[in-house]
């Protein structure tokens, strides 16, 4: 029944060309990978650091070490509850975690989904793919090549600054995708119920964190023709209560929740609250889209599609054919 941590490491994967967004360029990801042993078995768990939170890989993987002697011993059930009062939310968590999920349920002969409670078995679903920051020129030729190899769904990365060129650009280049944007907390001094409905106009059918974290309340006054939805500023269950007055919902990403356990707790949170769902991920391989592909299934809008951004993924990854996200096949 006990368990002990066998590795963590890091590792790095390039990005394929780059990821641009309002705070930056990125061209590789850096993970931390945790593999954690018992009876026989291995479960293997992978985290990208929160990047905004100033989590790094290297700082991620020593915080594994640092918990591992504290649950050595115990089961992976009580191990993952453990972890939950031992670290903080966040990539290192993360990874610990879904190791953790990924033993009991190799131990129990079960697969994930059955261990995390879900009524089937999950099933290809349709997921967003992001078009980076660029010219409104640069990303109309990026979303006419996403639609043309598939793609239905497309999420603009925007700046607060001339998001409405960038847009109708787009949905000039790719007429017939449908259309999400992120702004990255970046309409700081504009008038965003006019945003809003110019970007309804343009067909984009929900906006992503609009606002800075802890500037949520300036969406408390505005009734737009489009849902909001809470990103950084709903990091855990714990911030549902207080995001729901300003946003119509959600998207989980497993880093920010530091992993699996929370993330089905945000869930909970989101369904009890009437607020959509959505789930996310970071640049990252098919080993950290596992465990949120089983949430996936709870999910309105559906952006998993961290491994398609990187020149290669790992072997018996996801497979990403005429939009949509599905297992790969055994």
């Amino acid at each position: 029944m006990a368990i002990q941590l066998k590795s963590a490491r890091v590792e790095r994967w390039p990005v394929a060309g780059a990821f641009v967004i309002s705070r930056g360029t990125k061209t590789h990801v850096d993970v931390v990978v945790a593999e954690i042993e018992g009876e026989g078995e291995l479960g293997r768990g992978e985290g990208t650091p929160v990047y905004y939170l100033g989590e790094d890989a290297a700082g991620c993987r020593d915080q594994i070490l640092r918990v591992a002697p504290h649950i050595a011993e115990l089961d992976a059930a009580s191990a993952r509850a453990a972890v939950q009062e031992l670290m903080a939310a966040g990539a290192a968590r993360n990874a610990l975690d879904c190791a953790l999920w990924d033993l009991e349920a190799r131990q129990r002969g079960l697969r994930l989904w059955q261990l995390a409670g879900c009524d089937g078995a999950p099933t290809s679903r349709v997921t967003a793919f992001t078009i980076s920051l660029g010219t409104p020129g640069a990303m109309a030729e990026r979303a006419a090549t996403a639609e043309a190899d598939g793609y239905r769904l497309l999420k603009l990365k925007l700046t607060g600054e001339d998001d409405r060129l960038r847009v109708a650009a787009v949905r000039k280049g790719a007429p017939g995708a449908r259309l999400i944007v992120d702004a990255n907390e970046s309409w700081r001094d504009i008038d965003i119920l006019s945003e809003a409905e110019a970007l309804a106009d343009l067909g984009v059918e929900m906006i992503e964190q609009p606002v800075p974290v802890g500037a949520d309340a300036l969406l408390d006054p505005i009734y737009a023709p489009i849902p909001f939805l809470a990103d950084e500023s709903c990091q855990t269950a714990a911030d549902v209560a207080r995001i729901g007055a300003f946003y119509d919902g959600v998207n989980i990403k497993l880093d920010k929740a530091g992993g699996l356990t929370e993330a089905l707790r945000i869930a909970d949170a989101a369904d009890a609250a009437g607020l959509s769902i959505m789930v996310g991920c970071m640049l990252c391989t098919s080993l950290a889209i596992r465990p949120a592909f089983v949430l996936a299934q709870r999910a309105r809008w559906v952006d998993l599609d961290g491994p398609a951004l990187l020149e290669r993924d790992r072997e018996g990854g996801f497979e990403f054919r005429d939009g949509r996200i599905g297992p790969p096949v055994v």
